[in-house]
């Protein structure tokens, strides 16, 4: 029997730190019952995912290890020919995937979004929000315009996509996985000239632990998950920096049922940055 829901956060970092450095951070909830075998509850057949972000970077690269774990991968950018190339790739490595544009800002975008793929794939059992913006900007120079645009990708869209899937996931009766892409900002570390996208995620953390609180009887889990670049590189005790490949086996593990009893956690997969 499956009664799950989660929630995740994961989007391209290289914009997140100084000169193209580059983390990830992912939260998820949801509660997974079963007894399949070991390697089985690693697959994702039969399931389908959305992946926002998915036209490159760690979007790219989750959107291409949840299809090659099986499911049916919808992909949303607003890059058309980015998006192409992603579902390009999943075809080629023999996977299903399906490109959606979309500005996840818009008015609406979110809960349309969320629709479209129910509606063109007939469910919806994993959300991984990995788009991201960006404004460097000093915090005395930044206009409200300016910091409203970044939470609007990073925050707003988030618990609006999060709170969309999760609807349909409830209907399902199935459950799910929400995964939202955040950062080390998250929780561990103040940069410059970020003020916004630090801001939204940290909001992304919160965000995350309370879903898991509220939606505690129907996805039960709250995961965070993090990678690690240049002007933080020499504190990386792994010596180099993550790339989207890194975060593959974090995706698929925290959508899978293989992570069903994990909730209220933060994973990092961030070189040992944490920790050193």
């Amino acid at each position: 029997m499956l009664d799950p829901r989660h929630a995740r956060h994961g989007d391209r970092a290289a914009e997140a730190c100084l000169e193209g450095a580059w983390e990830g951070h992912l939260a998820c909830e949801g509660r997974l019952e079963g007894g399949a075998m070991t390697g089985d509850r690693f697959r994702l057949d039969g399931r389908v995912a959305l992946v926002t972000g998915g036209g490159r970077g760690l979007g790219r690269g989750m959107a291409l290890a949840l299809a090659g774990a099986g499911a049916w991968t919808a992909v949303a950018s607003r890059d058309e020919r980015q998006l192409a190339e992603t579902v390009a790739l999943v075809h080629a490595h023999g996977g299903r995937a399906l490109a959606l544009p979309c500005d996840v800002a818009g008015e609406g975008a979110p809960a349309r979004l969320a629709a479209e793929v129910v509606d063109r794939l007939g469910r919806l059992d994993v959300l991984v929000h990995a788009a991201g913006n960006q404004v460097r900007k000093p915090a005395l120079d930044l206009s409200a315009a300016e910091f409203d645009a970044v939470l609007a990708v990073h925050l707003r869209a988030a618990f609006l996509l999060a709170q969309a899937a999760a609807r349909s996931m409830v209907e399902q009766g199935e459950g799910g996985s929400v995964v939202l892409v955040g950062s080390m900002t998250s929780a561990w570390a103040g940069l410059p000239g970020v003020t916004p996208y630090a801001t939204a995620k940290s909001g992304l953390l919160g965000l995350a632990r309370t879903l898991a609180v509220e939606w505690a009887t129907e996805m039960t889990r709250d995961v965070a998950d993090d990678p690690g670049r240049r002007a933080v590189y020499a504190r990386i005790p792994m010596g180099r920096t993550g790339e989207p490949d890194d975060l593959a086996g974090a995706v698929v593990f925290l959508a899978a049922p293989a992570s069903a009893y994990v909730t209220g956690q933060v994973l990092a997969v961030d070189g040992g940055w944490t920790v050193a």
